[in-house]
């Protein structure tokens, strides 16, 4: 079990094209949680590290793209089970929508794939309901006027 205080993590949305034609950048986790599902890119913010340079560096690590953070979408409470019915890992979510920049993706870091997908995939390809929420959130706040 790790331990019992809330660890702080942040997400990605990256995405690039445009409205009516997004692509969202989505890596196969390679670590628990969540082991082997489709997810944002990210990770735990490191000591004396602001959260936009964590989320640019968690990016470029798992992915080698570079991006422009747009916004901060959401923080969200990640409680995810081990073994029995109580959660035994509690992140704090800081998501952020990003535009790409530059690169085509390649797994790093703790990411066992990486690639852009149609924001119309996510639902068949994310599992966890929040995810697709939060990238949902930032088509939507990239595709404002």
């Amino acid at each position: 079990m790790q331990s019992r205080t809330p660890v702080p993590a942040v997400g990605v949305v990256c995405l690039r094209g445009g409205p009516g034609a997004w692509e969202v950048l989505l890596i196969r986790r390679g670590r628990p949680p969540r082991v082997g599902e489709w997810s944002l890119p990210g990770g735990r913010l490191e000591w004396g590290e602001r959260v936009e340079a964590c989320a640019l560096r968690e990016l470029a690590e798992e992915t080698g793209v570079t991006a422009e953070l747009c916004g901060l979408i959401e923080v969200v409470d990640g409680l995810f089970p081990g073994e029995g019915r109580e959660p035994d890992r509690h992140y704090v979510l800081i998501d952020f929508a990003a535009r790409w920049i530059s690169g085509e993706p390649v797994a790093g870091d703790d990411a066992a794939e990486a690639a852009f997908h149609p924001l119309d995939a996510i639902d068949a390809l994310v599992d966890w309901s929040e995810t697709r929420r939060i990238i949902r959130a930032a088509a939507e706040l990239l595709s404002a006027p």
